[in-house]
């Protein structure tokens, strides 16, 4: 993992994690005050968020409504769908009498995109049901800032996120510690805060001020270095020595390693997916795809035994069996296992399962539970390791703002922020991904590793962002 990260850092298309750069180089820190709003857009529903904060890490209000996206929608215009969207913010606004006052804006837009800065970045393709053609290469943040002027809104974008980054920073908001952000649910992915001058690729961007990275003079360390950043409207600049992170959005679903441990059911399930060849630690750890490892195994047991028997039919019908009935057969501690007896019987149309059978699929769910959790625990202490966050005192612990020990120093207290159906509803799962971290860092660095559960980041983490990055914001404090 730390191998591929560096790759993804050195250039793009360097390694199968992408290591998009967000342009988000200051987080939430309990100082921002003020009403911010956000929208996340997702799937087929998207959400409008109103989010009053106040100084101290103080969330007064918040308020979220829902709105699904009419079908049609989704395969329609550009400008149809964004408008929609607009339009909805702005009877959103109208209820909350906002509608007149200027606001800040952030823009969860969980899809495949480069970004340009904070505020902006294109489409890349679309996902989830979504084939509006001539929305691909355009700048997403622009085509709703395009539909909220024309409904006559004084609401723009100040910042455009995915789900992991609105989590990183809602776990920042609450605990500075918080380095990394991970997503486990129907999909995974991950964040975390690198230091700018590791990522070779982005030396000659531009930066969230609109200059360029160049050669300047430092007002911090009073030294010549590479211009980074304005730090306020006086264009104060520091330098790359002088603590400039930015987070990362590793894209990790993405990763593939010769050391990952793929097998003829991961081949299996790769074959039956439209995105062949693609997002395959997504496809070993989420939920989209856990059940159907599960079933994959149950039907070559099927086709190689009796062990069920005459009645195993179902059980070549691809994704049948759905992650949450995985999670139900392997929470079962029923003497009889009835909950298992009920899915093999309603879902899988097995009936009479004798209870040999039955322990025989609780095992195999743990089995494939146990394989997502520890992987999922690999890839935080890889994530861990490149920050030199993980005890081993190599190399990536070296610089002096990086986290790492010296020999004899306690190991330094790390956050790390998770998100996501699968990990928040399945404590089998979370049990082993714990015992997994454990059993890697060992226990004296595993006790100073923390896993914070951060409901709903990719709304009020997009708020939050809204408020560190917007124009009213007196001065934006660097990672």
């Amino acid at each position: 993992m730390v191998v591929e990260m560096h790759a993804g850092l050195a250039s793009d298309g360097g390694s199968k994690l992408k290591m998009l750069l967000t342009f988000v180089d200051a987080l939430p820190n309990g100082n921002e005050e003020g009403i911010y709003y956000s929208i996340d857009l997702g799937g087929t529903n998207f959400r409008v968020l109103r989010v009053e904060v106040g100084a101290g890490s103080v969330i007064i209000n918040q308020k979220v409504e829902h709105q699904p996206i009419p079908e049609e929608l989704t395969k329609g215009t550009t400008e149809d769908l964004f408008n929609f969207v607009a339009l909805a913010l702005k009877s959103f606004l109208e209820r909350e009498d906002d509608q007149d006052v200027k606001r800040a804006l952030g823009f969860t837009f969980s899809f495949p995109v480069r970004q340009n800065s904070v505020s902006s970045g294109s489409l890349i393709r679309w996902t989830k049901g979504f084939s509006i053609e001539d929305t691909v290469g355009k700048d997403v943040a622009q085509c709703l800032n395009d539909a909220l002027a024309r409904c006559g809104l004084n609401v723009r974008v100040t910042a455009l996120v995915n789900d992991t980054v609105g989590t990183l920073a809602l776990g920042h908001y609450y605990d500075e510690d918080t380095v990394a952000a991970v997503i486990i649910g129907s999909g995974t992915n991950a964040c975390y805060i690198e230091r700018t001058d590791a990522i070779i690729k982005c030396q000659g961007l531009l930066t969230n001020s609109g200059g360029m990275v160049s050669y300047f003079f430092c007002f911090i360390c009073s030294q010549y270095d590479f211009f980074m950043k304005c730090l306020c409207e006086e264009k104060e600049l520091w330098c790359s020595k002088c603590s400039i992170h930015q987070v990362v959005n590793m894209e990790w679903g993405n990763f593939w390693s010769s050391h990952l441990p793929r097998t003829l059911y991961d081949i299996s399930l790769d074959d039956e997916t439209q995105n062949r060849n693609d997002q395959g630690f997504e496809k070993m750890i989420s939920g989209m795809y856990l059940g159907e490892i599960a079933r994959l195994v149950l039907h070559r047991m099927a086709q190689e035994s009796d062990v069920f028997g005459d009645a195993a039919d179902s059980l070549s019908n691809p994704f049948i069996l759905s992650t949450p009935f995985l999670a139900a057969i392997r929470e079962d501690d029923s003497p009889d296992l009835s909950e298992v007896r009920r899915v093999l019987q309603e879902h899988l149309k097995i009936p009479d399962a004798p209870l040999k059978t039955r322990r025989l699929v609780v095992k195999v769910c743990d089995i494939v539970t146990r394989r997502a959790a520890r992987l999922a625990a690999a890839g935080i202490v890889g994530i861990l390791k490149k920050l030199g966050r993980d005890g081993s005192g190599g190399v990536a612990s070296t610089s002096s703002s990086s986290g790492g020990r010296a020999r004899g120093q306690q190991p330094r207290r790390t956050v790390v922020a998770i998100e996501g159906g699968l990990y928040q509803g399945y404590p089998v799962l979370r049990e082993y991904l714990d015992e997994a971290l454990v059993e890697i860092l060992g226990e004296e660095v595993a006790r100073s590793v923390t896993l914070r559960v951060t409901e709903d980041g990719s709304g009020i983490g997009a708020a939050l962002l809204a408020a560190v990055h917007s124009s009213n914001s007196q001065q934006q404090v660097p990672i």
